[in-house]
């Protein structure tokens, strides 16, 4: 029997009766964003779960990532673009794509501290056509990528910023990782470590340089460490807790509150955790 480093107990629901939330970030005016599978942008209250709709997209929303002001970007997987949603509700397409790559399936974005929007873009399923776009602010966008990634999924950037890493959830279920150098230019993708059995989905880094990774199956969440040592954070084999946990996030005034998003259901789950994650960064746009 594997032993988890955290009981299922230290965890519960929190917010529920949301159109089942994949993406979830922390913004910086104190309220956690998640997505539903009709575009909807949810502003939902940690203490008590109570949350209201902001604006939608029409589309279905992947990963979601707030700007300094709480614009929400969303993966839209309908639209295949990311869009940008107001606290107002006004809804605008950010990127489409590259001139020599349109989105297929944009999955997940993360801000860098000067203002760049780095996009997952899965391809197709299994496919390995999957790739990674930067949006520069005001959106002109370029391909930084080789064009044959295993289903690019989730992604986090290192807690000193020098590299984006990236869930390949298949062909090969793995964490890999890019190193982004000072003059603009994105290194190849080294592998990390591969997690067989598994369809791995979002990632998060704590301070200590940790790297949680939530699978959409099993219901499992793993904790990596810098010496890179995986042990399995929590699992719910009951899929009620955590049930297809596919993004997380780190949330609370001290980030100290881990986020789980459960796209098989319609809730958000918390838990307390012992290390603080790694701030986002909140780019002025």
């Amino acid at each position: 029997m594997t032993v988890s480093l955290m009981s299922l107990d230290n965890f519960a629901p929190f917010a529920d009766g949301l159109d089942h939330p994949e993406g979830v970030t922390w913004g910086p005016d104190g309220y956690v964003y998640a997505g539903g599978e009709l575009g909807q942008v949810y502003r939902v209250n940690l203490e008590d779960g109570s949350f209201e709709v902001i604006g939608s997209t029409g589309g279905f929303a992947l990963g979601v990532c707030p700007d300094a002001d709480c614009n929400i970007y969303v993966c839209d997987l309908g639209k295949r673009a990311v869009m940008r949603v107001t606290q107002e509700g006004e809804v605008s397409v950010y990127s489409e794509g590259s001139p020599d790559h349109r989105f297929v399936a944009p999955n997940y974005a993360v801000f860098d501290r000067i203002g760049n929007l780095y996009v997952s873009d899965c391809g197709g399923w299994n496919e390995s056509n999957g790739c990674i776009l930067r949006v520069s602010p005001g959106g002109e966008t370029e391909l930084v990528s080789e064009q044959n990634l295993g289903f690019a999924n989730g992604m986090a950037l290192s807690p000193d910023g020098t590299e984006l890493y990236v869930v390949l959830s298949a062909p090969i279920p793995s964490i890999g990782k890019v190193r982004l150098h000072a003059d603009g230019q994105v290194g190849p993708m080294e592998q990390v470590v591969e997690l067989p059995l598994t369809v791995p989905d979002g990632v998060a880094f704590d301070v200590q340089g940790n790297l949680y990774v939530s699978c959409y199956t099993p219901d499992r969440i793993y904790r990596l460490t810098p010496a890179g040592q995986l042990d399995i954070l929590a699992e719910d084999w009951r899929s009620a807790t955590f049930s297809s946990p596919t993004n997380i996030a780190f949330c609370g005034a001290d980030l100290t509150t881990l986020v789980v998003s459960s796209l098989a259901r319609w809730h958000l789950t918390k838990g307390e955790m012992p290390i603080p994650g790694s701030p986002l960064a909140y780019p002025e746009l």
